[in-house]
């Protein structure tokens, strides 16, 4: 796709078309999903959704990657005593969602555990199933880090929720 035709995606793509797809319903459940999986691993999950990128980023070619990991940085999502932070980046104009983990995560969990996440989410954003799809997605990747990344019993009596369950609709 040429690069003016994603601009214009981005430009169209709008915050309304992002509260569309992430009503406050969907944002709540969103968040009480993180705090139920939080409670059986040692992670610390942030979701952002992105309507689109501003339209210097989008003519300019950043990526979706790229932007995850600049939010990754900017929302101090590496700021974790066990280095344990995951981001879920969702780009609706992109039609993508990107998972970076910090460095503690990174090394238990393989790359293709994090892209059936992934792909879970934006097989239902295809159809327009924001809600379900974003739920399904998150109970993916709980079970993941609970297997990779559980709970221990020191850590349950000393557990302090390090970043917001509160998504983040830019």
């Amino acid at each position: 796709m040429n690069r003016y035709a994603r601009a214009f995606r981005h430009l169209t793509t709008t915050r309304l078309s992002g509260k569309k797809a992430f009503p406050a319903e969907t944002l709540k459940a969103v968040q009480a999903t993180i705090a139920e999986g939080e409670a059986v691993h040692r992670a610390e999950v942030r979701l952002i959704v992105e309507p689109a990128l501003d339209l210097h980023a989008a003519l300019n070619g950043m990526t979706s990657r790229e932007r995850a990991r600049e939010l990754f940085t900017h929302y101090r999502i590496w700021d974790t005593e066990e280095n344990c932070g995951v981001l879920i980046y969702i780009n609706l104009a992109d039609h993508q969602v990107e998972i970076i983990a910090d460095r503690g995560i990174a090394r238990c969990v393989p790359a293709s555990d994090w892209q059936t996440v992934c792909k879970t989410m934006t097989s239902g954003f295809a159809q327009q199933i924001y809600h379900d799809s974003t739920i399904a997605g998150l109970k993916q990747l709980n079970a993941l880090l609970r297997e990779h990344f559980p709970e221990s019993v020191s850590s349950q009596n000393n557990q302090n929720d390090q970043l917001s369950n509160q998504p983040i609709l830019l």
